[in-house]
């Protein structure tokens, strides 16, 4: 008989992400034949450029395919550093660089590292659906904290400073945002870093993933490089998945004080040991290599953004802003909401929108409930056009019939 396990106390506390889930059902369905329109996961459509593949192959031909040192070979922290020197006007040394399999696991290490029960983190929202979970994960107390459409859903000083109590021990950030796309301008980093300043017990957790898709001539930019009294007390996340096209790659890293940097090799050398040898191979020629591609990658995306954005303003009870970076769109659904659908569905949150979206116009979206605020959805548009197109039409008519 099969016993029955119980998961534990932190475990419980934990909600699964609706992004994964969203991706399933849609693959299940297309598995039985349904034509979805999967707009739910934040993936690059682009192919990882060929001079990157080429150093993996390269690698793996010349035997570096051994564990290497638990948080990077020193290659790829050289690189690192000489990309924070170039990007953002940061020095950094190869003991402060901490390089893991993904995004992710900079982040949940850090969080495990460091937090203590009933230890405060505070996350603005709407924010990627994983912060949340990986501070319970870690024992700790997030805080969500809601911004709204008049800020561009970016936590203000005043917001941050009511928020601030003896027990926070982490601000996160993440500029362009996921879910939203906004992005953080120097000035308004310049006003939370006063904030900060008067509250010297507080950590910056800044998520830059999204840092080289912007659009429009917008001009990114980082706290620690902006408030450089604040760099011994903030840990810079960035990594490959996104705009170099690397998501299977699993490379991620992290850039913070060198007492923090051991605690987190610290639990990696207990959990997940080093990221892949090839793929840290790969990293180093995509950070040292030709970046062209990225400009030329962003103006597709640009492309595609403008196009979803007039579209689904065209859609009956949907407004959306225009994002900055990243690829995402957050249109606002509350003119959908308290109708009923051609299919029958009443819509009484965002979670009952992309159900039905899903369903009846078969194009998954993700709800805004899963990024905690109320009511929208995400689209992203690293899809193709034709399929950009196809879903917005379904869109339409699906607005269209809600009565």
């Amino acid at each position: 008989m099969t016993p029955h396990i119980l998961s534990s106390k932190n475990l419980a506390r934990v909600q699964p992400s609706a992004t994964l889930s969203i991706s399933q059902k849609a693959r299940e369905m297309k598995a039985q034949g349904i034509d979805v329109i999967a707009l739910s996961a934040g993936e690059p459509d682009f192919d990882t450029p060929d001079h990157i593949k080429q150093a993996a192959i390269d690698a793996i031909k010349a035997g570096k395919t051994k564990y290497t040192q638990v948080d990077g070979i020193i290659e790829l922290k050289e690189a690192i550093c000489a990309k924070f020197k170039r990007d953002n006007n940061l020095n950094y040394t190869p003991e402060q660089i901490s390089i893991a399999p993904g995004g992710k696991p900079i982040l949940y290490n850090a969080f495990v590292a460091t937090l203590n029960p009933d230890d405060e983190v505070i996350i603005p929202a709407p924010c990627w659906v994983s912060y949340p979970e990986m501070v319970r994960l870690a024992g700790g107390v997030p805080i969500v904290v809601a911004t709204s459409p008049e800020t561009h859903f970016k936590i203000t000083a005043e917001v941050l400073e009511s928020a601030i109590t003896p027990k926070t021990k982490w601000l996160v950030l993440n500029s362009p945002s996921n879910p939203t796309g906004m992005l953080y301008s120097a000035s308004e980093l310049s006003a939370l870093a006063e904030v900060l300043r008067r509250h010297k017990h507080v950590m910056i957790l800044t998520d830059d993933m999204y840092e080289h898709l912007l659009y429009g001539g917008k001009t990114f930019a980082t706290i620690a490089e902006i408030a450089p009294d604040l760099y011994d007390r903030t840990l810079t996340m960035n990594g490959l998945s996104k705009a170099y096209a690397m998501t299977g790659w699993r490379i991620g890293y992290g850039a913070g004080p060198a007492s923090l940097i051991k605690l987190m090799s610290k639990v990696m050398a207990q959990t997940t040991s080093n990221a892949c040898s090839i793929s840290q191979w790969a990293a180093v020629e995509a950070l040292n290599g030709p970046q062209d591609f990225i400009a030329e990658r962003n103006l597709v995306f640009q492309t595609r953004r403008d196009y979803v954005i007039a579209q689904l303003n065209k859609a009956k009870g949907i407004n959306c802003a225009m994002p900055d970076g990243a690829f995402y769109v957050y249109p606002d659904c509350q003119g959908l909401i308290g109708k009923t659908s051609a299919g029958g569905h009443r819509l009484m949150t965002d979670m009952d929108v992309a159900q039905a979206l899903l369903e009846e116009a078969h194009v998954a979206v993700v709800p805004g409930t899963a990024f905690h605020s109320s009511p929208n959805f995400r689209i992203s548009y690293a899809t193709d056009m034709r399929s950009l197109e196809m879903a917005c039409q379904r869109i339409r008519e699906f607005c269209e019939k809600v009565r």
